[in-house]
C-alpha cells in the first residue's frame, strides 16, 4: 500500500510530465488559453494514460520482453525451459505502444464528440493529436524503463501521471486567463510570458523533490573531522576572503 501511495504522489509532484520532463508541451501551450478547454483535454489525457499504461504493461510483460512468450507453452515461471526463451520482440515496443494509444484516443474522440460537441469543437485538432502526444507515449516508455513490477502499479502510475499533466495545464490556463488583465510588456505577451511562468512553476515543483526522500538506514554516515583540521580549513578560508577583499579594494582605487 505504501508503495502505491509513494508512486502516486511522486508521479504527480516529483516526476511531473510537464514540469520535470517537459513532455506534452505542444498541447500544454496551445490549449491552455481557457480553463474549461484545459479541463476537457486534461481529463482526456488522464483517461488515455490510465488505460494505455497498464495495457502496454501487459504487452511488455507477455509479448515484448526477452522470453516473454514462454506463457504460450506453459513455461511462464520457468522461461529458460521454453522454446520461446530466445525470442526478443522489444524492437516492436514503439509500434505496439503507439497502436494502443491511437486506439484509445480514437475511442475518446468518439465519446467526446457524442456527449460534448462544444468541447469537441473547442479542442479541435488537438484531441486526435493526443495519439502523438509525447506525454502519453512517455508514460508507457517510463513504465517499461523503470520496470514497474505489477499491473496495479502500472495503473497507478498511468493515472497519477495523467493527474500531474492535468494539474499543470489547468494551472497555466487559470494563470493565462488572469494575466490578460495584467500589464505585460509587449515583447513577452503570449507564449513569451507563458514560457517564463512555466519555468517558474517547474522550479516550484522541484521543491517537492525531497518530499518522499527517506532518512533512515540509507543515510550517509557523518564523518567527524579532527578539530585541528577544521581550524586549519577555517583559517585558510579567512585568508582567501581577506585576499579577495584586498584585490577588490585595489581595483576600486585604480
Amino acid at each position: 500500500m505504501l508503495e502505491h501511495i509513494e508512486l502516486f504522489f511522486k508521479s504527480i509532484f516529483v516526476d511531473n510530465m510537464v514540469f520535470a520532463y517537459f513532455l506534452g508541451m505542444c498541447s500544454y501551450l496551445a490549449v491552455s488559453k481557457k480553463v474549461s478547454t484545459a479541463v476537457g483535454l486534461g481529463a482526456a489525457v488522464i483517461f488515455v494514460l490510465t488505460v494505455t499504461v497498464p495495457l502496454n504493461w501487459f504487452l511488455d510483460q507477455y509479448i515484448l520482453q526477452p522470453g516473454a512468450l514462454a506463457w504460450i507453452d506453459g513455461n511462464r515461471d520457468t522461461p529458460e525451459l521454453s522454446v520461446y526463451a530466445d525470442y526478443d520482440l522489444s524492437f516492436l515496443s514503439f509500434i505496439l505502444f503507439i497502436a494502443t494509444i491511437a486506439t484509445m484516443v480514437q475511442l475518446v474522440e468518439i465519446i467526446v464528440e457524442k456527449f460534448s460537441p462544444s468541447l469537441y469543437n473547442s479542442l479541435g485538432i488537438f484531441l486526435p493529436l493526443i495519439a502523438v502526444n509525447c506525454a502519453i507515449l512517455g508514460g508507457s516508455l517510463f513504465m517499461q524503463s523503470r520496470e514497474i513490477e505489477t499491473a496495479g502499479l502500472a495503473l497507478n502510475y498511468g493515472f497519477s501521471s495523467g493527474i500531474g499533466w492535468f494539474l499543470a495545464i489547468v494551472a497555466i490556463a487559470a494563470i493565462r486567463e488572469k494575466i490578460r488583465y495584467s500589464n505585460v510588456p509587449a515583447p513577452l505577451r503570449g507564449l513569451g510570458i507563458t514560457f517564463i511562468i512555466t519555468g517558474l512553476m517547474a522550479i516550484g515543483f522541484m521543491s517537492f523533490g525531497g518530499m518522499l526522500t527517506g532518512s533512515g538506514d540509507s543515510a550517509m554516515p557523518v564523518v567527524e573531522e579532527p578539530v585541528e583540521k577544521l581550524e586549519e580549513q577555517q583559517t585558510t578560508k579567512e585568508k582567501e576572503v581577506e585576499a579577495t577583499q584586498t584585490v577588490v579594494v585595489t581595483e576600486l582605487k585604480k
